[in-house]
């Protein structure tokens, strides 16, 4: 598999926190090993990409932000285009 640049990696990492996940499992869902989750991770959450919430059970889980969905839809778009070959 070849190596992800930012955009994909971004793209996968955000689509992996549409619905409230702890973090191992967006880490999981996202195919990152923990080196590399962890500076996205730290990176999305502090530019508000990602949100902390607490559950009714008091586990903390994490969730993409109206903020970062806008990002997700913005680099699906330019993914489809290169994709496509448009100009």
């Amino acid at each position: 598999m070849p190596k992800r640049d930012w955009g994909g990696v971004a793209i996968d990492l955000l689509e992996a926190s549409l619905k409230p996940e702890r973090k191992m499992r967006i880490m999981y869902k996202s195919n990152l090993n923990f080196e590399r989750f962890d500076k996205y991770f730290h990176e999305f959450l502090s530019k508000g990409l990602i949100e902390e919430r607490n559950d009714s059970g008091g586990k903390v889980l994490y969730v993409t932000t109206e903020r970062g969905r806008t990002l997700l839809d913005a680099l699906r778009k330019a993914r489809s285009i290169f994709a496509s070959g448009e100009a």
